[in-house]
């Protein structure tokens, strides 16, 4: 669904990725007796193929906990960031849980499309995870109810097809779609064909299902002439944004010109006036996240938060690793509260799972029922649309566009 598809081309990179050791950063700590420091780890991806999309998701993390520990910690306890660098490699990964779990830490917050890999070592030690749950199906499925999934709640194992994007493109004119996916990632494939099938449910027709594209690829000759030859005027990509940047060029330069096009990646301050700036304008870019242009208490006080503890400046917007690692930092800060005076990794869990209602301070677009979320979509789905044009990203609306499942679907295989 909405995660499904927005993750679909983060996720990616997760079958593509070679291997080598952890890294990680700070000192260590216990978890948890009264006014003793904190300890919670970051596991991402700093280096290796998928640092395109992650590297810069430590800062969303260690900003949210210079905030806490600004305002007194904890409960009176100060929190310590451990940030883990799992390498973009799938030995790696769980390198990197088994010492964020040997340094005593009371929690883990993954922004990681490999974290499925290693889920079961802090599920069989009892720690508690949040974070963004665009890398498998984990965080719905048992036994791993030590998961809260801080973007959507939880994910639907079954991954029900869901009219979020399919939707948008009809309502702009789209009758005939195009969509696209690598070959080696089950979950991009998921993506595209979930689109395509809402598409037709809605009274589209499919001229183009590709899911064979090689990861990473950025040539899209044959693919365009295939679009143009089908008559294609609305296209969905589950890719990286390299990829999708080169198949918005192949179609321009094959004469292709689709009503609307989206992008569930790419929304990014770097991506503005570069080079393939040109190629995307008119296209439409996917916010799971509340974006900056949007602005509210949550998003003022990312935004702030940013510029104070980490030095980056407004005109540089978050982008969803940093919203995303900031959610799952604030969701896992939040369980701590909860847990009382001297948490335990039991005791954030189980104050997790009584969570009945979280949006981030506003950075979602609904409330989580972290109680009833297990194994379900979040219904409505919902997310935002911006538009690249001439000079950044503009709002379709101050509203985010919603989407529903459709039922007795699934996409699982």
């Amino acid at each position: 669904m909405r995660n499904t598809f927005r993750r679909g081309a983060m996720a990616t990179l997760s079958a593509a990725l070679m291997a080598a050791s952890a890294v990680l950063s700070a000192s260590p700590s216990s978890a948890a007796s009264s006014k003793s420091p904190i300890t919670i780890a970051l596991i991402t991806s700093e280096t290796g193929l998928a640092a395109s999309e992650y590297s810069d998701s430590p800062q969303g993390f260690l900003a949210r906990v210079a905030l806490q520990n600004a305002e007194g910690g904890v409960n009176g306890h100060r929190i310590v960031p451990l940030v883990i660098d799992d390498q973009s490699s799938p030995t790696s990964v769980v390198t990197a849980v088994q010492d964020a779990i040997s340094k005593h830490a009371i929690g883990i917050v993954s922004e990681s499309a490999l974290f499925f890999l290693a889920a079961k070592y802090p599920q069989q030690a009892g720690i508690p995870v949040t974070g963004g749950s665009f890398d498998g199906p984990e965080w719905g499925e048992q036994p791993y109810t030590n998961m809260f999934a801080a973007d959507s709640g939880s994910v639907n194992p079954k991954f029900p097809v869901n009219t979020v994007f399919s939707s948008f493109l009809r309502a702009h004119g789209g009758t005939v779609i195009g969509s696209y996916a690598y070959a080696i990632s089950s979950t991009s494939i998921r993506g595209a064909t979930s689109a395509a099938d809402a598409f037709k449910s809605e009274g589209g027709t499919t001229g183009v299902l590709a899911t064979s594209i090689p990861f990473g690829s950025v040539t899209f000759g044959p693919e365009a002439l295939l679009a143009k030859q089908h008559g294609v005027n609305a296209v969905f990509a589950a890719m990286d944004g390299d990829s999708n940047v080169a198949l918005a060029t192949a179609l321009q330069q094959a004469g292709v010109r689709p009503k609307a096009v989206v992008f569930p990646t790419g929304y990014e301050p770097s991506l503005v006036h570069s080079p393939a700036w040109p190629a995307v304008q008119g296209d439409y870019f996917v916010s799971e996240l509340r974006p900056a242009d949007l602005p509210d208490a949550g998003t003022k006080q990312l935004t702030a938060a940013l510029l104070k503890y980490e030095h980056r400046p407004p005109s540089q917007f978050y982008d969803y690793a940093i919203a995303e690692s900031w959610l799952g930092t604030d969701l896992m800060l939040k369980g701590i509260e909860l847990a009382g005076p001297n948490p335990t990794s039991a005791s954030v869990i189980h104050s997790l799972r009584n969570l009945k209602s979280y949006n981030g301070a506003g950075l979602l677009a609904h409330n989580l029922d972290f109680s009833t979320a297990f194994g379900h979509d979040q219904s409505p789905g919902c997310l935002w649309y911006l538009q690249a044009q001439k000079n950044g990203f503009v709002p379709v609306s101050s509203k985010p566009w919603c989407g529903h499942d459709l039922p007795g679907t699934s996409v699982a295989s």
